[in-house]
Formats: C-alpha cells, sequence, structure tokens
C-alpha cells in the first residue's frame, strides 16, 4: 500500500466517524450514518478511492 492510499485512507476513516457523531441519524433509519462502523468503512473506502485517482 503506497502512502498516499494510506493517508487518504486514514483521513477518510477519521471524517466517516466524525460525520456519524455531528451528523448521525438518531432514529436509526438511515442506514449509513446511524452505525458508527459502517460509516467508518464507507469513509475508510471513499478516501482510499480518491487517494488512488491522484497519482
Amino acid at each position: 500500500m503506497t502512502p498516499h492510499l494510506l493517508i487518504g485512507a486514514t483521513l477518510g476513516a477519521a471524517l466517516g466517524f466524525g460525520w456519524h457523531k455531528l451528523v448521525g441519524c438518531s432514529s436509526g433509519a438511515c442506514p449509513l450514518t446511524s452505525n458508527p462502523i459502517i460509516s467508518t468503512i464507507y469513509g475508510l473506502t471513499v478516501g482510499a478511492l480518491l487517494a488512488g485517482s491522484f497519482r
């Protein structure tokens, strides 16, 4: 894994978890933001994909 992918994935995971904490979903009806693990994994994936597109 290259350093830019690792940085992008870490930043994305942090932003995904932050999104869950700050915005979240109190009713549990939103599957992406109601669970911190899912939002963190989603952020990690998006961060790695974005970082991989900038070579």
